[in-house]
């Protein structure tokens, strides 16, 4: 079972940007000092009209070294903005994007590694050509192609993105200590098996990941106490959700007399009904967590053998003790 609840992704708010984009022609300034100035006409260039009539032979060398520039232009790295956005008409991220720039693939396929930055708003320097843009925010991740070219170049990522915080209770909203709950977080498909891109999450932290539905499984203590459910997370949101247990915290000790005081260098053993063993523990106060059901403890202290039946339900912690004068198993064999 599971409660949810959704709101929206506060982001700061950022005052109006612009962007100019400007685009000529014209040969750079920085690049006419190396076009080297028109040659005066030579006595045999002059034509019938006398001075001042004349064919300008140098002209094609002048286009030539003008195509040079240009070409040496479009060659040289060009300035490149990457921008990410939480959802189409979301704000930009203002914080927490990693940007990963790819080039051509090498000899084995695989794409290599050109440029990166962790700046959210990324500025980077890439020469003409096509290129691969992946961008991950948390858990989300984007990749398209960007072709840059002379001039200045832009690219808003549009992640998709919601926000997930977890957290779990017994059966009848009692609290569980965060510290004994863990989560795992899996990608689903119809076509495929689910495949764990979380591991071990605690209860409260926000996750980011792309929109879509998540199998969640939320894990108490180390036994047998698991939970499962389908979330969806929505693009732009903040999706809140409460897994509950139908388990117990279970406190084990051996006592002489109900009631009295643990017995100390006790080995224990805890098998479910179907006889599978679920937990061990050598010590006086064993406690563990236990999903609902029947289950037999069996306590050995030196050369004796104790046991019990006992039932797990869903609430608040149970104490069960295990008595020498009542629930003697007989002696064992290694003892």
């Amino acid at each position: 079972m599971q409660k949810r609840t959704a709101n929206p992704i506060k982001a700061p708010t950022l005052g109006a940007m612009a962007f100019v984009l400007i685009w000529s022609v014209a040969v750079p300034p920085v690049f006419a000092q190396d076009i080297p100035p028109l040659p005066r006409p030579r006595p045999e260039n002059l034509g019938a009209g006398g001075e001042g009539s004349f064919e300008v032979a140098s002209l094609p060398q002048q286009q030539t070294a003008l195509d040079a520039v240009q070409m040496a232009a479009a060659g040289a790295d060009q300035p490149v903005t990457l921008i990410a956005r939480i959802s189409r008409d979301g704000p930009v991220i203002p914080s927490g994007v990693e940007w990963r720039v790819f080039g051509a693939a090498d000899s084995n396929g695989q794409l290599k590694l050109i440029a990166k930055s962790e700046d959210s708003t990324a500025h980077i320097e890439l020469p003409p050509g096509q290129y691969m843009i992946h961008a991950a925010y948390g858990h989300a991740q984007i990749s398209d192609t960007l072709q840059v070219s002379p001039g200045e170049n832009d690219k808003t990522m549009v992640m998709e993105a919601g926000a997930l915080k977890l957290n779990s209770a017994v059966t009848g909203d009692i609290s569980i200590n965060p510290g004994s709950l863990r989560y795992d977080i899996f990608a689903t498909s119809v076509d495929e098996d689910p495949v764990a891109i979380v591991r071990n999450l605690k209860p409260g932290e926000v996750i980011h990941l792309n929109a879509g539905v998540y199998r969640v499984e939320s894990r108490w203590g180390t036994n047998n106490a698991t939970v499962k459910a389908d979330i969806r997370v929505e693009p732009g949101e903040m999706t809140e959700a409460t897994l509950y247990h139908r388990a117990s915290r279970i406190n084990l000790k051996l006592v002489s007399v109900a009631g009295g005081e643990a017995i100390a260098d006790v080995d224990w053993t805890v098998q479910d009904d179907q006889g599978n063993q679920i937990y061990t523990f050598f010590g006086a106060f064993p406690s563990l967590v236990l999903a609902e059901g029947d289950y037999q403890v069996i306590a050995k202290l030196g050369g004796k053998v104790y046991n019990r039946d006992f039932e797990v339900k869903p609430g608040a912690p149970q104490d069960v003790e295990v008595l020498t004068a009542v629930y003697a198993a007989g002696t064992s064999d290694n003892g």
